[in-house]
């Protein structure tokens, strides 16, 4: 018999970087909160790699923060390195990336939700919902505590009936060795939900004493200040390099040579992988023309001598992982530490979410991270935070709190996933974003803080903080547009000495600060500005300026796409009273059942002319005649 262990307002299930933004965000919003997880001791824990950020993915933590979130503050306190990609590119595909300390990424965010107000966190393993009439009203753990809430958020990560594989070993696990969940996806099948079978994995580790750097070429971090969040002001300057090498004709002979032993290929792996982060055998067959591929060498922490081998994911057997290692120049007398591996476990298939993550089977049951198909930490923290929020949101009787994806790459993130759907594990693109001008690495403030002070996640200081930079971005883009550059000697001069043609009229600064080759730095040079200006706001005026045309035309596209959003499909229509529509449109619109036009015309298999018919009955308001 169970016995009652207390009423919450709402309950996560799972700390991994989901769970944490999720009992974060509810408990910051007011809601008394209890985050249970399988190990006290892996809260926010990093299985794959020590890295954070990258292409999207950087700028999604940067939403997160400006939503209120935590994931940009903890790398900011425990990052070892920091750079900028593609700071030669445009800025729609700029992006930060972060080396952490693993264990010290761990301790830091364990530490932020022990002192949290209105969160209680408690190591269980949770096996069973209980649902009533439709309604979550709580969980049953393995010891036969009953918690009951108002809201359940399930972030189980990759620990549903997890399987660790390696060559012919087969065992039940979660990652790294971890007790793996089992009955809880039981408990999810018998509920009506829809599971499918992905995999992950993970490369060997290795003791960075025996590497010979030497033959391999120093990754750095950046030489100036950087952080993910736009409240940190101390930066870590201590910083520790990666290093690239690559694979070798041995490592490919060795690979090809034992194919036969690969889970991959023998049929042992039933679950679908991630086509964008493959692993070293699937590389290798799949891309034989290349003569070599990337290996890069990450520390794992200051305190540790692990260092994880980036390229090298596999599932091949130990004895056939080693000699693989010792093939790979810089490598050949390293000491291995631990055996790469894949990992299958279940998903839940997204399309049956609503946008808020809730379900659509059970009422107040959210689900978020990698338990709805994706991969990747900033991901899974992404859809934590807005799960987090909505629960409390559900239990204050208010309306969703939903991105669009003209708001952010989150809002492209969770479309997708509800929309679409996905048939491996899903990673977020700069390519997956329609308006990627809009949704750069540099604006993420401005485009989301607005929306975090209304939930609630925001403080007053920092609101006020943001609204003087809004103020400050604005005064100096219209003085800019006002003041003329007359072409004088000296302001030639300064064209001269930075290769930028001289002037012959007066020209606005405005639209000299437009010129390719002309930035803020030059034009400081040329007039006066006010010197209370920061360096964030000068960039703004520059992107904003120089790239305004081009902005100007995205928010075109997506006020076209908001009218379509706005037509509202009601949730009780029967699609399959439509005459007109195609079968496999109504069979797609039935099961992910859209709220809006603009989202059914993002569904695979729904074709313009399907959308051209739903929208003359919803014109012409026969919805009535066709509802159930």
């Amino acid at each position: 018999m169970g016995y009652n262990a207390g009423h919450y307002d709402v309950i996560v299930i799972g700390a991994g970087h989901a769970g944490c933004e999720a009992a974060l965000a509810a408990a910051r919003m007011g809601a008394n909160t209890l985050c249970l997880t399988l190990n006290l001791d892996t809260i926010a824990y990093m299985p794959c790699n020590p890295s954070v950020g990258g292409p999207a993915k950087g700028v999604v933590v940067r939403e997160i923060d400006a939503l209120g979130g935590e994931m940009a503050k903890n790398v900011d306190k425990t990052n070892i390195q920091m750079r900028l990609l593609n700071t030669r590119k445009g800025p729609a595909v700029r992006a930060l990336r972060a080396q952490t300390d693993k264990v010290l990424y761990q301790m830091e965010m364990k530490k932020t939700l022990e002192n949290t107000e209105n969160l209680t966190i408690r190591q269980a393993m949770v096996e069973h919902l209980i649902v009533e009439d439709g309604i979550c009203k709580g969980v049953v753990t393995k010891t036969e505590a009953e918690y009951y809430a108002d809201a359940v958020v399930i972030t189980t990560g990759t620990y549903l009936r997890g399987k660790i594989i390696i060559g012919e070993l087969e065992y039940e696990s979660g990652p790294n060795n971890m007790q793996p969940s089992i009955n809880l996806s039981y408990a999810l099948e018998e509920l009506g939900f829809e599971l499918v079978r992905f995999k992950t994995g993970t490369p060997p580790r290795i003791n960075r004493n025996t590497i010979d750097y030497s033959v391999t070429e120093i990754q750095p971090g950046d030489d100036v200040p950087r952080a993910f969040s736009y409240e940190t002001t101390e930066f870590n300057m201590d910083q520790m390099p990666c290093w690239l090498t690559y694979t070798s004709p041995e490592t490919h002979e060795i690979i090809n040579d034992n194919l036969h032993r690969s889970p991959m290929y023998s049929g042992a792996i039933e679950g679908t992988g991630a086509r964008y982060c493959p692993s070293i055998e699937d590389k290798i067959v799949r891309f034989n023309d290349k003569p070599r591929h990337q290996i890069f060498l990450e520390p794992e922490g200051r305190e540790t001598e692990e260092v994880y081998v980036q390229g090298l994911s596999t599932s091949l057997p130990e004895d056939v992982q080693r000699r693989l290692i010792w093939s790979v120049p810089g490598l050949e007398k390293s000491e291995f530490m631990r055996a790469g591996y894949a990992i299958e476990y279940d998903a839940i298939v997204p399309t049956q979410l609503w946008p808020s993550l809730e379900t659509k089977k059970v009422e107040r049951l959210f689900t978020a991270g990698q338990l709805n198909g994706t991969s990747g930490y900033e991901e899974a923290a992404a859809q934590g935070i807005i799960a987090g929020i909505n629960a409390v949101r559900k239990i204050q009787d208010k309306e969703p709190f939903v991105l669009d994806r003209s708001d952010g790459y989150i809002g492209v993130l969770i479309d997708d996933l509800i929309t679409k759907g996905t048939d491996e594990p899903y990673r977020l693109l700069t390519s997956r974003a329609e308006y990627r001008l809009l949704l750069r690495h540099d604006n993420c403030d401005l485009r989301l803080t607005e929306k975090g002070y209304e939930v609630g996640l925001i403080t007053e200081e920092r609101y006020a903080r943001f609204l003087q930079k809004k103020e400050s971005i604005k005064n100096e883009t219209e003085r800019l547009q006002s003041v003329v550059i007359k072409p004088d000697a000296e302001t030639n001069q300064v064209l001269e000495q930075h290769n930028v043609q001289t002037l012959t009229n007066g020209v606005k600064a405005a639209d000299l600060l437009k010129r390719p080759e002309v930035t803020y730095d030059i034009l400081e040079k040329i007039i006066a500005n006010d010197e209370s200006l920061t360096d964030d706001v000068k960039e703004q005026v520059e992107i904003q300026i120089k790239y305004k045309g081009y902005i100007d035309k995205q928010l075109q596209q997506v006020e076209k796409m908001k009218k379509m959003n706005d037509k509202k499909i009601p949730e009780d229509i029967d699609f399959s009273a439509i005459p007109g529509i195609a079968t496999e449109a109504k069979h797609k619109l039935a099961e992910v059942r859209p709220l809006s036009v603009g989202q059914a015309s993002r569904i695979s298999g729904v074709n313009p002319s399907d959308i051209s018919i739903l929208l003359v009955y919803i014109e012409q308001g026969k919805i009535a005649k066709i509802a159930k």
